[in-house]
């Protein structure tokens, strides 16, 4: 389908604002669809890259800092994040050692459980992709 379609538009002034709007409709096309695949094991998509980023570093813990330097979505409240995760079981905090001001964070085994579960259902996340070729 048409973006001309899905948003009602006649025409665009320009390709570069057709194009702009496009990349915008199906970043939130997308997200909807993963929104809702996260979802289903009670998880944000922000709170899924958290985990994702800490059973990379597992069992070496992160502080709250270092793990929003690798988050894809910067804006991300990561206290909010990591407490929310925490109010799950999904993590363990404790206060870094080598400094007091910062919290060390790690995946808990409640939270490798749904990652490996989330891993053994993927075809969920590429079937939200499965109409784009290639091309």
């Amino acid at each position: 389908m048409k973006i001309e379609d899905e948003i009602r538009v006649e025409r665009f002034p320009s390709i570069q604002q057709k194009l702009s709007i496009n990349i915008i409709f199906t970043h939130v096309w997308a997200y909807e669809q993963l929104k809702q695949f996260f979802g289903e094991y009670g998880l944000t998509p922000q709170q899924s890259n958290v985990l994702r980023i800490l059973r990379g570093q597992y069992p070496k813990a992160l502080t709250t800092s270092e793990i929003h330097t690798r988050m894809m979505e910067k804006n991300a409240g990561i206290s909010r994040l990591v407490d929310r995760l925490l109010k799950k079981r999904f993590v363990e905090k404790t206060i870094c050692e080598k400094d007091r001001r910062l919290v060390d964070v790690v995946i808990s085994d409640k939270g490798l459980r749904v990652l490996e579960k989330m891993d053994q259902n993927r075809h969920g996340i590429d079937a939200i992709y499965s109409n784009l070729s290639e091309e």
